[in-house]
């Protein structure tokens, strides 16, 4: 069993909805630090502290029992009274924390000594209701005016915030076995302990968004494991697919994967979508809605209904070069903080994203390829041809053929592809690449996104729509390898500039063309040997930049560290291209580098920094824990590989399994192809595998090689 290593600094996180509880490991705020209570963008407590006479408590263990419940276990350091000192490590405080809309905390005190005692347990409460954009960029300002009212008769601290009519608040009601005083910032309590007696408080927040009310759980944290949270997570662990295999550590992987994307769910509209992370993209996402539904449809289908209904709904309909919307785009980030409100950021929603677009209908297709719904693809139909349009307009800017991006907003992103930081899209030398730039994943994007809509057209009945669009995806695919291709360097270009010049920085974005397709075959070995190369491939996972390139920074966040979620797109396209060493090797990679994280919960990136034989893979602070692709990349290595085509329009699932040597053995249960359910059993036989159709008609499961 590995070492276990904690992916960014340490802290505890309780979360539920778009409520999110990030402290330290003791469960306090001392310092904020970008961490407190926050719900819908505001953070709505910035200090929480617990003193007994004014002295501080001592951590002994605490962490996160479900993904919305934590316990904190906390004894006394000396505490000086006026009836003489309590020896140190006399009490034990007991703090649990969970949430289901608002957020219920138990404080539990036990005198163990011998001798009574008698002290003020206090607690230090702050709220400064900050934007969670300036939350992030430790830059906080201060609009609108804070006011607190203590009601002694009801127990509740209030304290509200307004600025014109953005309006938050939060209510802590205290229940406790002595009453709480409020003074000087800090509600207490009196502790009168004889030896062995407890005493025992409740804490219960109401959260507030203009007049609408998030009311706590009801019962204390000894309720939290029959409650309605936790019995909605058995269910989501029940209702989807379950896959198991004799490789314990593989199975915890997959189990925490499974976990994660269960606490990622965001309710909208009635729909379920992912989430893209914690603490800080506790929002609606379009790329990474989109990205996580397609990883998780072999696990559920709720995503990608969830997300091509929802993100629908918000397609952009009208020029807004404020918020970089144009007709038929897809969104990048909705926001509902108060910067948002008052518009003085663009993400009311934000379009900003090139690539959400294309990625919308190849949810849609690879949707149809699971379900075998024709009312699916008339549903979103409008919305899809919506899609095609921009796509041809404002996708193609210059119209050349190719997609490219440059933002119009005074307050957009540099860059609109997955690597959106600044610094993210570099000329070989490091110089920022001018824009408008042509990401060559955009192209292998809007390729799969064509020939998946002509595919769903002749479904339709359209034969001439279909024929188009397959004619446009072929011209498409001839210039993309004509124009991106450089046989000196034996590899794609990233991107091409504002000049159409080749941006022959080697970068993992080309590893993405081979999840599309759009890559020749008879070049794609080549690819393959540089993105598995020393300078690309750390020992742990493909990083985002190669080594040898003069920006490559192994913590950064795109210029050299390794992303989960990278790493399964590129396991996807080179088990379609036939390189199933090359992707046992991988495979292995992510999967060692997983079972070294606290609870094996992938965090969003970690550290390009080589593998070698007494190393292990090296945490990126700030990076989120959990998050969403990162945890969908468990299952990108599933469809890799087992080979895992549906076709549910015909009634058949094809695989075309090529487990790797340290991986005997998986086993699905419950994996659903339109209505029917199946459970398989797949086993490594030397060098073959064998599959076992333990339910289901064996007849609708084709074990065929899969078309290179």
């Amino acid at each position: 069993m590995p070492l276990q290593i904690t992916v960014g600094p340490p802290q505890l996180i309780v979360h539920a909805g778009q409520t999110v509880w990030a402290s330290e490991p003791d469960g306090q705020l001392a310092d904020s630090d970008g961490k407190g209570l926050m719900f819908r963008d505001t953070r709505l407590i910035s200090t929480w502290s617990l003193f007994a006479n004014g002295e501080t408590w001592e951590l002994t263990n605490g962490g996160a029992i479900m993904h919305f419940a934590a316990r904190v276990f906390l004894t006394n350091r000396r505490i000086p009274t006026q009836y003489g000192d309590i020896a140190p490590r006399t009490l034990s405080l007991v703090l649990g924390r969970w949430t289901d809309g608002g957020v219920h905390e138990d404080l539990d005190l036990t005198n163990h000594g011998m001798e009574r005692v008698r002290f003020n347990l206090e607690l230090s409460i702050r709220s400064d209701f900050a934007d969670l954009f300036e939350v992030k960029s430790g830059r906080v300002v201060r609009r609108g005016r804070i006011a607190t009212e203590w009601s002694e008769p009801a127990q509740c601290l209030r304290t509200s915030y307004a600025n014109q009519d953005f309006l938050r608040a939060i209510a802590v009601t205290a229940r406790g076995d002595s009453p709480a005083a409020y003074a000087n910032g800090r509600l207490s309590f009196a502790i009168d302990l004889a030896p062995g007696a407890t005493w025992h408080a409740c804490l219960l927040y109401v959260l507030e968004d203009d007049g609408e009310r998030l009311h706590p759980p009801a019962g204390c944290i000894c309720h939290a494991a029959t409650a309605p949270a936790a019995r909605g997570l058995e269910q989501w662990r029940q209702s989807g697919l379950k896959v198991t295999s004799s490789d314990d550590e593989i199975c915890r992987i997959w189990r925490q994967s499974v976990d994660d994307l269960a606490a990622l769910r965001l309710p909208i509209d009635g729909h379920v979508v992912p989430a893209a992370g914690l603490p800080w993209f506790l929002a609606l996402f379009g790329r990474d809605s989109l990205i996580v539904s397609l990883q998780t449809l072999p696990l559920t289908t709720a995503f990608a209904h969830g997300a091509l209904a929802v993100l629908g709904a918000r397609q952009a309909l009208a020029m807004d070069p404020a918020r970089d919307a144009e007709p038929g785009k897809i969104l990048h980030e909705l926001r509902l903080g108060e910067l948002a409100h008052f518009k003085l950021i663009p993400h009311t929603p934000y379009y900003g994203t090139a690539d959400a677009t294309p990625l919308y209908l190849m949810l849609l297709h690879a949707t149809w390829r699971w379900t075998g719904e024709q009312d699916l693809l008339r549903r979103h139909l409008d919305t899809a041809e919506r899609c095609l349009a921009w796509i041809d307009t404002h996708g193609d800017r210059d119209g050349d053929g190719f997609q490219e991006y440059g933002t119009r907003s005074p307050q957009g992103y540099e860059n609109l592809g997955w690597k959106d930081a600044t610094d993210a899209v570099l000329y070989p030398d490091g110089r920022p690449v001018t824009s408008p730039k042509a990401l060559c994943e955009l192209q292998g994007y809007t390729y799969a996104a064509w020939t998946g809509m002509a595919e769903i057209y002749t479904a339709l009945g359209r034969p001439d729509s279909a024929a188009r669009l397959l004619a446009k995806a072929a011209a498409l695919y001839n210039r993309f390898n004509d124009a991106f291709w450089d046989e000196r360097l034996g590899f794609y270009a990233f991107a091409l500039d504002g000049q159409k010049r080749r941006v022959l920085s080697v970068t993992s974005n080309v590893g993405h063309c081979l999840w599309t397709g759009i890559i020749r075959p008879d070049r794609a070995r080549r690819v393959v040997e540089v993105l598995m190369g020393d300078a690309m491939f750390s020992g742990w996972g493909i990083r985002t930049l190669s080594a040898d390139h003069v920006a490559f920074n192994p913590y950064s966040y795109h210029n050299g560290s390794v992303w989960p979620h990278d790493n399964g797109l590129i396991a996807q396209g080179l088990r379609r291209y036939g390189f199933t060493a090359e992707l046992s090797r991988l495979a292995g990679a992510l999967g060692d580098a997983s079972s070294y994280f606290a609870m094996h919960q992938v965090p969003e990136l970690f550290a390009g920094i080589a593998r070698d034989g007494t190393g292990f893979p090296v945490q990126c602070p700030g990076a989120n824990v959990p998050q969403a692709w990162a945890a969908g990349s468990a299952f990108s290595f599933l469809q890799a590989i087992l080979g895992l085509r549906p076709d549910a329009p015909n009634g058949l699932l094809h695989l075309a399994p090529a487990l790797p040597g340290w991986l005997p053995d998986i086993t699905l249960r419950d994996l659903c192809l339109g209505a029917q359910v199946f459970d398989l059993h797949v086993r490594r036989e030397g060098t073959e595998c064998r599959v076992e159709v333990l339910r289901g008609p064996p007849d609708a499961v084709r074990v065929t090689p899969l078309a290179r």
